[in-house]
């Protein structure tokens, strides 16, 4: 299925896809991760240091227990869940996760490249997550003990569950 991206002052856009230049074609993403040589979900876990380590691999069960349907993979730097593929009006596309896991030096991001109705999804969750920065897409904390895990539970389940028809 291809999602086709518009651009125009009514339309949602996911966020995450206005730096996929960035991320893929500048070496951005191994910025990202201090220079990972990892070439799988695993490695990329077994190279983290403590207690970062143990953040990262309850995170990854949790996500794939709530979205088992998304497939775990690497991508520019970080684990992805699950692809979808988009299609900008100009003709440029390409694959994209629709959920995303990262360790970078100061916290961790949470990717939700989903959006509602209303909006895009992790951004409705800011009043939730007092602890975390929380951006359209991104959600960036220290320790997952400093979240309110039913609210995150939440959106990754709306996450995973999102249709992407913009």
């Amino acid at each position: 299925m291809v999602h086709r991206i518009q651009r125009g002052p009514n339309d949602l856009t996911l966020f995450c896809l206005a730096f996929l230049p960035k991320l893929t074609n500048t070496g951005y993403d191994a910025a990202m991760t201090g220079k990972s040589s990892a070439t799988t979900v695993e490695e990329y876990i077994e190279a983290l240091e403590e207690p970062r380590k143990s953040e990262i691999e309850n995170l990854h069960r949790l996500i794939r227990e709530l979205a088992p349907g998304l497939e775990p993979h690497l991508r520019s730097g970080m684990i992805g869940y699950g692809t979808y593929h988009y299609k900008y009006d100009s003709g440029r596309e390409g694959d994209w996760f629709r959920l995303g896991l990262a360790s970078n030096k100061n916290y961790i991001s949470v990717y939700v490249c989903a959006a509602s109705e209303t909006g895009y999804i992790a951004e409705q969750y800011k009043d939730r997550q007092p602890k975390a920065s929380i951006g359209k897409s991104c959600f960036r904390f220290k320790r997952f003990s400093d979240l309110n895990e039913s609210a995150f539970r939440e959106m990754i389940l709306r996450g995973a569950e999102a249709h992407f028809s913009m």
